[in-house]
């Protein structure tokens, strides 16, 4: 059995993945706990918002983080990722009060911003199925965002709201210490001039095609934030006695979370068969009656039209990023991606204050998701702009 290291490069940039999403929406079940601290005495809508400059810096940094890691070393960059995000995490976990809460979760979001325009354009410049390779790595970051719910939930109560911080940042470091290591054993050999992927198109089309993919991120961006943070929240209102302890919470959400996340595979799957118009019109619009559903639902009603939602919103993501794989020229890839996620993730940010502004204002969540119901439907508009013809079949690696 030869060792293969694209593999184990593949497998680092997963667990990257999950790592990045699972430290963004920690906070998100942790703070139905932190509510009950003294330290931390404040609404819902408050205590949520203190995690707003996190996503700022989560969309802000992404910039310069592609910029390094184009210049630089991208291999480089994911080890100041590992080591750096689990650090502030473990910071943030012996926070003693509002100020010192936000100032570590916006730590975590500096350096989760690091991922998204460097792992990315690592998996999509090494992948040999594009849609595939992308859809796998998509659910490494839908189980990060499950196990966050869980885990946040579970060390809650067996521990405290801290350990929920400090448990998973010890792992990230060890896993960041792990890939420098095997950087160092496996280095990468003299590289191989590759086929260039990128789509055969006019420089206007391919202009239009990034315009559409950077609008459509906005609201997609805004979406998967504002359903992925209020989720528990969300299920601690209206599942009832279905739901009576933090642990119980995170483990629904984690629930919900592993299934949807199924709709990346399929997703990717469809993506390396089919054009990508039609199937990035079928899964977005599906989002819109998803939303108007869950408005209104309640109890067992609740937890299957969360499904739904949340296979919808985890299908988008795959499709931006294949797009941008397929349309921008290696050379450029990364601060591509780079641009997409500061502008989608900056505006996005806004979700979590209108979250909590929402909730405090109206006392639920029927609001949120009828306003996100009409996001969705731009992101409709955008994929319905989307040329039409059938790209050139990718060349073998």
């Amino acid at each position: 059995m030869t060792f293969d290291r694209r593999n184990v490069q593949f497998l680092f940039l997963n667990v990257g993945h999950l790592l990045d999403h699972l430290f963004m929406l920690l906070y998100a079940t942790a703070v139905v706990a932190i509510q009950r601290d003294p330290a931390f005495e404040g609404s819902y809508g408050f205590l949520i918002a203190l995690s707003t400059w996190c996503f700022v810096a989560f969309g802000a940094g992404s910039f310069p983080s592609g910029w390094l890691g184009d210049r630089w070393s991208r291999a480089g960059m994911m080890v100041v990722f590992f080591i750096g995000i689990g650090t502030a995490s473990i910071l943030t976990g012996f926070a003693q009060g509002p100020v010192s809460i936000a100032v570590g979760l916006l730590a975590i979001g500096l350096f989760a911003s690091i991922y998204h325009p460097v792992g990315i354009a690592m998996v999509a410049d090494n992948a040999r199925a594009l849609g595939k390779e992308l859809g796998i790595n998509g659910v490494f970051g839908n189980i990060g965002v499950a196990l966050a719910a869980v885990s946040a939930g579970f060390l809650t109560d067996l521990i405290s709201w801290r350990a929920a911080f400090i448990v998973p940042g010890i792992v990230s470091i060890a896993v960041g210490l792990g890939y420098w290591l095997f950087l160092h054993w496996a280095p990468e050999g003299h590289k191989q001039p590759k086929p260039n992927k990128a789509i055969d198109a006019a420089p206007g089309e391919i202009k239009r095609v990034l315009i559409i993919v950077m609008v459509g991120s906005i609201f997609a961006s805004l979406i998967f934030n504002a359903t992925t943070v209020s989720l528990p929240k969300v299920f601690d209102d209206r599942l009832g006695d279905l739901a009576t302890t933090t642990s119980a919470v995170g483990a629904w959400s984690f629930i919900v979370f592993i299934i949807a996340a199924v709709a990346q595979i399929l997703v990717g799957h469809m993506l390396d068969r089919y054009p990508l118009k039609p199937v990035y019109f079928l899964v977005v619009a599906l989002k819109i009656p998803a939303l108007v559903i869950a408005a209104y639902a309640f109890g067992a009603d609740m937890l299957v039209s969360s499904v739904f939602v949340m296979f919808v919103v985890f299908g988008t993501i795959p499709i931006h990023d294949t797009i941008i794989g397929r349309y921008a020229t290696p050379e450029w890839r990364g601060r591509v991606y780079a641009v997409k996620y500061l502008v989608g993730l900056g505006v996005a940010a806004s979700a979590i204050p209108m979250v909590g502004w929402l909730y405090d204002s109206t006392g639920g969540f029927e609001t949120m998701f009828l306003l996100l119901a009409g996001s969705a439907a731009v992101v409709t508009t955008c994929a319905l702009s989307m040329p039409s013809r059938r790209p050139a079949p990718q060349p073998a690696e």
